[in-house]
């Protein structure tokens, strides 16, 4: 069982030792990794996707609970503790979405009594995300990014149901963020979002800050910025009903930003 993911710090592109020696990831947290274009933000998911042990290019090692993860989290698929979902999906597969749940559920393996249920589970939750409903006959290529990127997050969460989510700039998808982040918090995971948006860092627990490619430091979310951050959802909400509209056809008046009063 994880309790803990521990991030132990190595160097930015100078050679020089991160500023922040060690982190400590626990169950159920919620963390943003926040930074610039080009900081390290990837790199650093990276790291923690492939277990680094002082041999990749920034020098960190990655431990689960304290120590070395085994061999087969690396090198067995079924025992891997950590879903990436990356703003990539051109690896997907030119499947219907009900044959792509139901591959990866054997591959997770999960038993069969249990697929139909965990596929339904999966689709409920991702049609929650996304504005136009998915359907288990559609194929995978057809799905449009937010569909997709929705789809793989539920599939993460509960077909996967791995202790620790990689989620790669996922506002970028149009998916429901506030929507997503109160259905993934009812699992006991560690959810490490890679973000440039305000809402989802002010919703965070805390946000690693990346700067020249190393961590600079760890923010946590405050009081002051947890009731700020309702005044951020109201604004992001005005926005994203603006762009329903022009979606829609429809034309802007005004009106809509009545609610920022």
């Amino acid at each position: 069982m994880i309790d803990t993911i521990t991030i132990l710090g190595g160097q930015n592109r100078a050679g020089v030792p991160e500023a922040v020696e060690r982190i400590d990831l626990k169950m159920g947290e919620v963390v943003s990794i926040v930074g610039p274009t080009g900081s390290g933000k990837t790199t650093l998911i990276n790291d923690l996707e492939l277990f680094a042990d002082a041999n990749t290019q920034t020098g960190r090692r990655i431990l689960i609970n304290g120590e070395r993860p085994p061999l087969e989290y690396r090198d067995n698929p079924a025992m891997n503790p950590i879903a990436l979902i990356t703003q990539h999906t051109t690896f997907l597969s030119d499947l219907p979405v009900v044959d792509f749940l139901t591959a990866h559920a054997g591959i997770r393996a999960v038993k069969k009594s249990q697929v139909d249920e965990m596929i339904k589970k999966t689709l409920d939750f991702a049609n929650q995300l996304t504005g136009e409903p998915i359907v288990l006959t559609s194929r995978m290529t057809e799905l449009s990014g937010g569909q997709t990127r929705a789809l793989l997050i539920a599939d993460a969460t509960i077909i996967c149901d791995t202790p620790i989510v990689l989620l790669d700039e996922v506002e970028n998808a149009g998916i429901n963020r506030s929507r997503a982040l109160e259905l993934l918090r009812a699992y006991r995971k560690i959810f490490i979002f890679v973000t440039h948006d305000p809402r989802i860092a002010l919703l965070s627990d805390y946000r690693i800050v990346m700067q020249g490619g190393s961590v600079t430091k760890v923010l946590t979310t405050n009081e002051e910025e947890r009731i700020f951050s309702h005044q951020v959802s109201k604004l992001d909400d005005l926005l994203s009903a603006m762009r329903d509209k022009i979606r829609f056809g429809e034309r802007l008046t005004g009106h809509e930003l009545e609610g920022l009063a």
